[in-house]
């Protein structure tokens, strides 16, 4: 079902988003793969041509809209058609609230919600013209929990798994597009590493004792949403360490 797929993953520098770009091409799928830092890219353009798959890489930051657009069109005018978006670009600076770091605010809003809005949008007209596709979006437990600290993040990752069930509700049953959200709990990825709130150093001191899912984990689940039957909409894979208590 996966193979020859064209395939569009936002945040495919590191962590999820690159595994999953190596996972999906090894099953056959053409990836088109963005993000900010472009020598990432070019060291995952190796990786996948090393074992002879096709890729185009493109420079990409999700909270500019226009960039959503051409990151889209690029696929479309190499490939003619958009299979796949996997919409995965995200930020965690946990903070507390009362630490007033509106920057960090601004930008997980910015990045995880309209970052996810926008590249839906560059896409949805082509799989609408297709009456075909499939949507993915990478949430977090957080779009399903709220903790300390998690405020504003939560309420970014709320967003996400809120819009991808209306996307369903919207596109499935009339254009034949599917939807699944995706919620991990902790990921062995750099998510902790934008996390500048000195307080929260006991947090990430407790994470470093538990063993935490792999991003291969998450690469595994979205290749089991895509290549699961075409009458089948996989639409919710939660997912935790077995020593994650929430």
């Amino acid at each position: 079902m996966i193979k020859d797929k064209v395939i569009l993953i936002t945040g495919a520098s590191s962590g999820i988003g690159y595994t999953t770009a190596l996972t999906l091409s090894r099953a056959g799928a053409t990836i088109v793969a963005g993000a900010r830092r472009i020598e990432k890219l070019e060291s995952l353009k190796q990786a996948v041509r090393d074992h002879k798959g096709e890729i185009l890489i493109n420079q990409l930051d999700v909270t500019r809209r226009e960039e959503c657009t051409n990151f889209a069109n690029l696929a479309i005018d190499k490939y003619g058609r958009i299979d796949v978006l996997i919409n995965n670009a995200g930020l965690m600076p946990l903070s507390f609230v009362k630490n007033i770091k509106i920057d960090e605010w601004d930008r997980m809003v910015d990045v995880n919600v309209k970052g996810v809005l926008y590249s839906t949008a560059s896409v949805i007209p082509h799989m609408l013209a297709n009456k075909s596709g499939h949507i993915v979006n990478i949430s977090s437990i957080a779009g399903r929990l709220v903790f300390p600290a998690g405020s504003v993040y939560c309420a970014t990752k709320h967003a996400v798994t809120a819009f991808s069930e209306g996307l369903r509700q919207e596109l499935s049953q009339r254009s034949n597009i599917r939807v699944t959200c995706i919620e991990p709990g902790v990921v062995a990825t750099e998510l902790n590493n934008t996390i500048t709130d000195s307080s929260l150093q006991g947090f990430l001191e407790s994470v470093k004792k538990m063993e935490p899912l792999q991003a291969q984990d998450i690469a595994n689940a979205i290749l089991f949403a895509i290549d699961s039957p075409n009458h089948m909409n996989v639409n919710e894979i939660m997912l935790r360490p077995v020593q994650q208590e929430r």
